[in-house]
């Protein structure tokens, strides 16, 4: 069978961009990743080249490709480290983690994002935080810094969830461990009750009523008539935020 004559043959690397970006527009992201790794390979060299690296990256995250994505950002940053554009790709890199294409399903759920694998939420927070570092300035600051509250205040609520789930199976010493890792390195989180509480609550099961005792006693001094005497550790389940409703 004849293959279909390729229509680019000849396109410079102004027209093959060009004609990206239309199917950009259109959302027609095959045909535009088609035409943005047809100039990658042809002219390797120069800012279009460049573009169409950024705009690849773009465009398999817009078609729920983020592995590819990811790909694309990382080649980027090896070749071109120093670009203009570092601060948007570590921006993209943060949003392809931030909401991955499961946490859609967590709108029929109801699932906290905080149990999910918190791989990506790390890998999320780390994007954001470089930005913010080294690009204090960028355009994309503003929001990850919104973003990164998020991720801050989430990633503590999964050492939380871990907690109670080690000390409702009997281990009391890594529920402790986990949740002395949100007192000491999530700061100012509010999930830190529950998780004075996970310790006040392991202790006691230990048998360490001096350190069950400083628990409670921090627990008090600062989260007085904390809830979670009366209720327990079951929290109630209902809409809770979920970052697919950011876009």
């Amino acid at each position: 069978m004849k293959a279909e004559p390729d229509k680019t043959a000849g396109w410079s690397a102004e027209r093959l961009y060009q004609d990206a970006r239309e199917e950009m527009s259109s959302g027609n992201w095959n045909n535009a990743r088609a035409r943005l790794e047809t100039l990658e390979a042809r002219y390797p060299f120069g800012g279009y080249a460049q573009q169409a690296l950024i705009d690849q990256a773009y465009v398999n995250w817009k078609d729920e490709e983020p592995e590819q994505a990811l790909a694309a950002i990382d080649r980027f940053q090896q070749q071109y480290p120093n670009h203009p554009g570092t601060d948007y790709m570590l921006y993209l890199k943060g949003l392809i983690t931030f909401t991955p294409p499961s946490a859609a399903f967590s709108n029929i759920t109801q699932q906290d994002p905080s149990e999910r694998d918190p791989k990506g939420l790390r890998e999320s927070y780390e994007s954001f935080n470089e930005l913010i570092k080294r690009y204090p300035d960028s355009r994309y600051a503003a929001d990850a810094k919104k973003r990164l509250t998020w991720l801050v205040d989430t990633i503590a609520r999964n050492e939380v969830h871990v907690a109670q789930y080690y000390y409702e199976r009997g281990a009391y010493v890594a529920a402790v461990n986990r949740a002395q890792t949100v007192i000491t390195d999530f700061e100012g989180v509010p999930i830190a009750e529950k998780a004075l509480y996970i310790m006040y609550l392991a202790y006691d099961k230990l048998g360490l009523t001096e350190l069950r005792d400083d628990a409670k006693r921090v627990l008090d001094l600062n989260f007085p008539n904390s809830k979670y005497y009366a209720q327990g550790l079951e929290e109630p389940r209902g809409s809770k935020w979920n970052p697919i409703n950011w876009f």
